[in-house]
């Protein structure tokens, strides 16, 4: 498959771009790890990675945003995905764009869900005119749930939702929803930002 179109995203470490085919098999891998997968209802075999990159991809070339492929320079060629997708399922806050992260265990502890998650933030603010981004997860990923509070979202309980593509009972299924505005993501910038 050829590259994807959209941007590429630049911060201090890091390159947000298109996917690559050699992007496939870190990725495989990172799917594969029980803990990156832990608060998702399974891991993936080689199949489920490659058909999720392939969507991953279809979205970015169809709307020219979507999960970038993370290139740490210096350091990792494909650490994993940051970025803004559209989810496929209907709850009481969609149609949404919704910010999202994934990265090789390796590369956890590092900042980098954060720092690339900044830059998705502006795109999406900036360059699209969202008026709102959010994010959700389970209640017990500690982790993510700390970048979204780093990146200014905030969660009202009242939002809280059952993900309707988990089945009653599953352990999953209840998720927390974080949201962030425009005006609230525009009031938080330093007044000497660059625009």
């Amino acid at each position: 498959m050829a590259d994807a179109g959209g941007p590429t995203l630049a911060t201090a470490r890091l390159r947000l771009r298109p996917w690559r085919d050699d992007d496939l098999a870190p990725f495989a891998a990172l799917n594969a790890d029980p803990r990156v997968m832990e608060f998702f209802p399974a891991a993936l075999d080689r199949a489920q990675s490659d058909a999720l990159a392939a969507r991953i991809r279809a979205h970015l070339g169809e709307r020219g945003f979507g999960l970038w492929a993370v290139e740490v320079s210096g350091v990792a060629p494909f650490a994993g995905f940051v970025g803004l997708s559209v989810p496929r399922f209907e709850a009481h806050f969609t149609p949404c764009v919704e910010i999202g992260w994934r990265l090789a265990r390796e590369h956890w502890g590092r900042g980098y869900a954060t720092e690339g998650a900044v830059a998705a933030l502006a795109f999406g603010f900036r360059d699209l005119g969202l008026t709102e981004i959010v994010s959700f997860t389970a209640p017990a990923n500690q982790p993510s749930r700390r970048v979204m509070s780093r990146l200014g979202m905030t969660r009202d309980p009242r939002d809280d939702f059952d993900h309707p593509a988990l089945p009653a009972g599953h352990a999953l299924r209840r998720h927390v929803l974080y949201r962030l505005s425009r005006a609230a993501w525009e009031s938080a910038r330093p007044s000497t930002s660059p625009p």
